[in-house]
């Protein structure tokens, strides 16, 4: 059997599917069996396939998203039969898919597809819509997910859940640091803080949120905690950056910008605790990796977190602001309630590994030509 896994849309392992597929890529391997193969952009032949014995198959195409979906749509299917692929992998399936699939395809829905139809425009709905229900088999990271696509009509009967991992080699409890300011590689961050890492993408990730219930905590407890905020800009970053900038504690506020993943494990390990009010998450993989490094998690009740993180975090309603700003005092004043949260976190996340996400994902692949 041979694979073809599509790089397209995955921002060259710098957004979370293009993380889902580095982490996916490292565990994957060639048999005498299975062969994998990529496809994509030349840029991510060094992306995905540099530590691996998979091949990669550059396509050459203008940098353009406009490029790239006309040529899904009319030279995918061409390009597949050329290159002998008896099955399709598409990691960013609202990105691009082909509106026909003259290959067995498996798609990979890590968002919240209701959510994302927000930002589409009508076309683009039509056109992710038409090839989910199209395509023979969709991989979901969460029950969440799954039932909103069945809110938009897919047939539940060909999607599978299967979690994502967590790189336990990367992130597992470390020694509590002990001086203020730690060098996180490329940053030197302050201590002590709480972080929040996700894209500044949409209103519904809650970044003004809880800089507001942030202010509430310092006002009530005059603690030192400052807040880290890491991750990609997006159409949100220039609200959050004025929020962060009228804030009265604007100096204890820290905007990062993209962060290098294989960094996070050392933001975790110096942080007081993972805050995450998302609303629209359909995976919350930084929930599961700040429990694996050893950090409480104050997360949403909204979206898949509620399912991934389990009993093991303070939940909140996002639009709650004053409930938000209690979850975090909890988690800085309550030694006791904090030492019960790690311990807990630590053992729940040890549940999810690349390892399993990528034998289930195998498994869907080969039901395909079944």
């Amino acid at each position: 059997m041979k694979v073809g896994i599509d790089t397209f849309g995955c921002e060259h392992g710098r957004s979370g599917i293009g993380s889902y597929l580095s982490s996916l890529s490292q565990i994957l391997c060639n048999t005498e069996d299975i062969q994998f193969e990529f496809f994509g952009a030349e840029i991510d032949r060094y992306t995905y396939a540099r530590d691996s014995n998979i091949g990669f198959e550059s396509v050459i195409l203008p940098d353009t998203e406009r490029a790239e979906k006309a040529w899904h749509m009319l030279a995918l299917n061409t390009f597949a039969k050329k290159q002998k692929y008896d099955v399709l992998l598409f990691p960013a399936s609202s990105y691009a898919m082909p509106f026909l699939f003259r290959v067995p395809s498996v798609a990979i829905v890590n968002d919240i597809v209701s959510e994302l139809f927000a930002t589409k425009t009508i076309a683009e709905r039509l056109r992710i819509k038409h090839s989910l229900k199209k395509v023979n088999k969709i991989i979901v990271p969460s029950l969440c997910v799954k039932k909103d696509l069945k809110r938009l009509g897919i047939n539940q009967e060909k999607i599978t859940v299967v979690h994502n991992g967590i790189n336990h080699s990367l992130f597992y409890p470390r020694a509590a640091l002990t001086s203020e300011s730690e060098m996180i590689k490329p940053f030197a961050i302050r201590r002590p803080y709480f972080l929040y890492a996700s894209t500044m993408s949409s209103p519904l990730k809650r970044h003004v949120e809880l800089i507001k219930a942030y202010e509430i905590f310092k006002k009530k407890t005059a603690l030192p905690h400052r807040l880290v905020l890491a991750g990609n800009e997006g159409s949100c970053s220039e609200s959050i950056k004025k929020a962060a900038a009228n804030s009265p504690f604007a100096s204890d506020i820290f905007i990062t910008g993209y962060f290098p993943h294989e960094s996070f494990p050392a933001l975790y390990a110096g942080s007081e605790g993972c805050l995450f009010p998302s609303e629209i998450e359909g995976v919350g993989l930084p929930v599961l990796e700040a429990m694996a490094t050893g950090i409480p998690v104050a997360c949403s009740k909204s979206g898949a977190l509620q399912e991934i993180a389990g009993e093991k975090a303070i939940l909140f309603d996002s639009s709650n602001i004053e409930e938000m700003a209690m979850a975090i005092e909890k988690i800085a004043v309550d030694a006791k309630f904090r030492k019960s949260m790690i311990k807990e976190g630590v053992d729940w996340a040890k549940k999810f590994s690349w390892e399993n996400t990528a034998q289930e994902t195998l498994e869907v692949l080969k039901s395909v030509l079944k």
